[in-house]
């Protein structure tokens, strides 16, 4: 599908108000005749079984596949809520049921254990091992700025004379 889009875009551009598909004058399509157009394209491009199922059965559900897998890719629900132009409330209500599959259970769950048998000598980079098994990426955690509480101790012990380390 996103092939076609790209090769329509490229052709026929978008009209002024921002659509992928459009008269000749730059007016929107009547919907029944761009309900008929989306049917013949998922014909073209999807299999017999693919058709018969709900797979992009309306153009809305592409948003929905859109956002289900950004989620599902990892990306931080704040993101995707301003990438889709929700709160992160409605987002999460609307797609919770994308995040529950046994994978993502699991990972949450091998997380948790980690955290919870994380000794002062493993640190924070020690999930990090974790998380690749699953080919998940992750930063070592939060960088902490020089506003923050930990630091500003810090600074103030080498200013009264401490030794680094």
């Amino acid at each position: 599908m996103v092939a076609y889009l790209r090769a329509h875009i490229e052709q026929f551009g978008t009209a002024p108000d921002g659509r992928l598909f459009h008269r000749v004058d730059g007016g929107p399509i009547r919907h029944s005749t761009y309900a008929k157009i989306w049917s013949r394209a998922r014909t073209s491009a999807l299999t017999p079984e693919q058709f018969a199922s709900p797979l992009a059965r309306r153009p809305y559900d592409l948003r929905h596949a859109g956002v289900s897998t950004w989620l599902n890719a990892g990306v931080p629900a704040t993101q995707v809520a301003e990438w889709a132009g929700h709160s992160v409330e409605v987002l999460l209500s609307t797609y919770a049921k994308c995040l529950d599959g046994p994978d993502q259970a699991a990972l949450a769950q091998r997380r948790i254990d980690a955290l919870l048998s994380m000794t002062v000598e493993d640190g924070p980079s020690s999930l990090n091992a974790q998380d690749s098994e699953v080919g998940e990426k992750r930063d070592s955690g939060p960088r902490m700025g020089r506003g923050h509480r930990s630091n500003m101790i810090e600074n103030e012990t080498r200013r009264d004379g401490a030794e680094e380390d």
